[in-house]
């Protein structure tokens, strides 16, 4: 979720430290993708937003809705790693958009002297469609072994999808311009599933979509900095 505080007025220059601070990790680092992800997808978590769900009886019927347009999506095996890998893919393309091919040359090659930044990106896109996977079946097996992992299991899923639910929803509002982005595809309900992953280069996104070019650059210029590109 994008803290739509950063957006209002001239943006804050810790705020633009923090998101290019974040994309520089991911870059450089692209091994804290298991982290992010994992940390995200949580029973508890999941189990609280079912709670959510069953109490906020103004949104039922319209959750119910986007429900059945859940089960289509996963009756097309959403959720499988070519479809997670798309989304994501969707999302660097765009945030590629509003690179020069010298920034695009001078951030991705910060990272791997002389390679190519769809070579690089690739590398990222695949570590989160493989850690989305690994964690999504973790916690399926392990809710499956008995007939209690069971029931829990049943919650759990009750419990993801709404928060897939809310989630879209979150992002229809807050980065309209990526909601629009996947939802023709419905990747806008599996985007809480690599959020975490994705959420740096989103905020940047956003940023030069309502701010305009040159506080993108902003951006840029400190991950630039902190890869110490020449």
């Amino acid at each position: 979720m994008v803290d739509t505080a950063i957006f209002i007025g001239d943006i804050a220059t810790d705020d633009v430290k923090k998101i290019a601070n974040r994309i520089v990790d991911i870059l450089v680092s692209p091994g804290v993708i298991p982290g992010l992800i994992n940390g995200a997808l949580t029973v508890p978590l999941d189990l609280g937003y079912l709670a959510i769900g069953y109490f906020d009886t103004d949104s039922r019927f319209k959750h119910q809705t986007e429900r059945i347009r859940m089960a289509e999506a996963i009756h097309n095996d959403i959720l499988n790693y070519d479809h997670v890998t798309n989304a994501v893919e969707m999302i660097f393309e765009k945030f590629n958009k509003y690179l020069t091919i010298s920034q695009q040359n001078s951030v991705y090659r910060g990272v791997v002297s002389s390679v190519a930044g769809r070579l690089v990106t690739a590398k990222i896109i695949s570590s989160i469609g493989a850690a989305v996977l690994t964690r999504v079946s973790f916690i399926g097996a392990a809710s499956a072994n008995s007939w209690i992992g069971k029931v829990t299991m049943l919650l759990l899923i009750g419990g993801m999808a709404e928060r897939s639910i809310s989630v879209s929803e979150e992002l229809a509002i807050k980065v309209p311009e990526i909601y629009q982005l996947l939802r023709p595809h419905d990747y806008d309900l599996s985007y809480f599933l690599f959020e975490p992953a994705v959420k740096p280069f989103v905020e940047a996104i956003h940023i030069a979509h309502q701010l305009g070019q040159p506080y993108f650059n902003k951006i840029i210029e400190i991950v630039e900095s902190q890869l110490n590109v020449n």
